[in-house]
Parts: structure tokens; C-alpha cells; sequence
């Protein structure tokens, strides 16, 4: 057994090993708390530009950039007569707004706005699935 044991240490010459994968920092375990608390860890850095996610020039979170619109989605925003640049909280409103406006139960039964209302909720689930509402 010994004979063995020195065969295993003389592999690494004699120095201490860990397991591979180990990490007692990652899960809270390790001694102390170095990681979030070493050197550096809680540096004020200045970005001016605002690249780094944090405030704008003017003290304000930087807006997120949205990609350009493609086509189908315009057409569909035109829909819910909606500009370009709309949240996702104002096409959910104009949304139930307009369905509230051109269901036939709120018409007094009248079927002629069931194409619009269609049209609408087409467009909706469109932008749902684009990731745009």
C-alpha cells in the first residue's frame, strides 16, 4: 500500500492535486469569500459612451438598440396603426383597444368589422412570434 501511494504521489511530484472541474468558489464553498471580494472586485470604472451597459450621458440607462424592422413586421404594425419605433406595452394596449372596438358583441351584433378585426389579430400574432409584443 505504501509502495503504491509513493508510486501516486511521485506521478505529480509530490505536490497537491485537485479534481479536475472542482471549483468551491463558483458554488459559495470556498474559504472566505476572495473572489468577490479580491482585488479590484469592486473598482469604479468610468465609460463615458455608455458601452458597458451602465448609465447614459445624460444619468439615464441607455436605451437598447432594436434591430431594423423587416418588412412583414411594418405591414403588420401599420395594422395596429402603430409608428416604427413602438414598446412592447404600446402594441398590447392598441391591441386591446382595437379588439374592443371591432368585436361584433360590442358592435350590436354588426359582422361588417370582422375582416379588420381579423387583419388585427393576425398582425398581433405576428409580432408576438417576432418577438416584437
Amino acid at each position: 500500500e505504501e509502495v503504491i501511494a509513493q508510486q501516486k504521489a511521485d506521478q505529480t511530484g509530490n505536490r497537491p492535486t485537485w479534481f479536475v472541474g472542482v471549483n468551491a468558489y463558483g458554488k459559495g464553498r470556498g474559504r472566505g469569500q476572495a473572489r468577490r471580494t479580491g482585488y479590484g472586485y469592486k473598482f469604479e470604472t468610468a465609460d463615458p459612451f455608455g458601452l458597458f451597459g451602465g448609465k447614459g450621458p445624460a444619468g439615464e440607462p441607455p436605451g437598447q438598440a432594436r434591430r431594423p424592422l423587416k418588412r412583414l413586421e411594418r405591414k403588420a404594425l401599420r395594422q395596429l396603426n402603430l409608428e416604427d419605433n413602438a414598446t412592447k406595452q404600446d402594441i398590447k394596449a392598441r391591441f386591446k383597444e382595437l379588439v374592443k372596438r371591432l368585436h361584433p358583441d360590442h358592435n350590436n351584433g354588426d359582422r361588417s368589422s370582422e375582416d379588420k378585426l381579423r387583419e388585427v389579430i393576425q398582425a398581433y400574432n405576428y409580432l408576438r412570434q417576432a418577438g416584437l409584443a
